[in-house]
């Protein structure tokens, strides 16, 4: 296989940019996500990609529930805020402010337009991210806004 050719062509593929919550009482774990889709209308189902060695992909292993919220167009520093571990200071993670989400109580951070929490149902363990399927339990919209999506970030995560 010509290496510069898939690489190519996996970044061609669209992705929106998240950050995914977990948490397991008080040990939280908080990232930036670009593999993300709707798999199901009924029963509701997201797929995403969770790195396996990861913290998130820890938690979201151990308690099987997590929170993921869509980051808009113009919050690219955000975004890069979850390239680094979880800090947590207060009711602030790297800096930005959450409140715990209705359900499970998991970190949403108050600065981004949508958000949902899911159960997980199935997680695939083939390569060195977990394909995780999870069923949307609960979904809310602070605002509307221009989803943030990678092409337009200058940054590259895949290939």
């Amino acid at each position: 296989m010509n290496a510069e050719a898939k690489k190519k062509v996996l970044r061609s593929f669209t992705y929106g940019l998240y950050i995914l919550t977990a948490q397991d009482g008080e040990e939280v774990a908080a990232g930036t996500v670009n593999w993300v889709t709707q798999a199901s209308f009924t029963p509701p189902l997201v797929a995403l990609g969770v790195k396996r060695d990861s913290h998130l992909h820890a938690l979201i292993e151990r308690t099987g529930r997590l929170a993921l919220m869509t980051l808009a167009e113009g919050q690219k520093a955000i975004a890069q805020d979850f390239f680094k571990p979880t800090q947590r200071e207060g009711q602030a993670l790297n800096g930005h402010p959450f409140e715990p989400s209705p359900t499970f109580g998991l970190p949403l951070l108050t600065e981004l337009p949508y958000w949902l929490e899911a159960e997980v149902r199935e997680m695939v363990k083939l390569g060195d991210h977990s394909v995780v399927v999870a069923e949307v339990v609960e979904a809310g919209v602070r605002y509307e806004a221009k989803p943030l999506v990678m092409w337009d970030t200058g940054w590259f995560y895949g290939g």
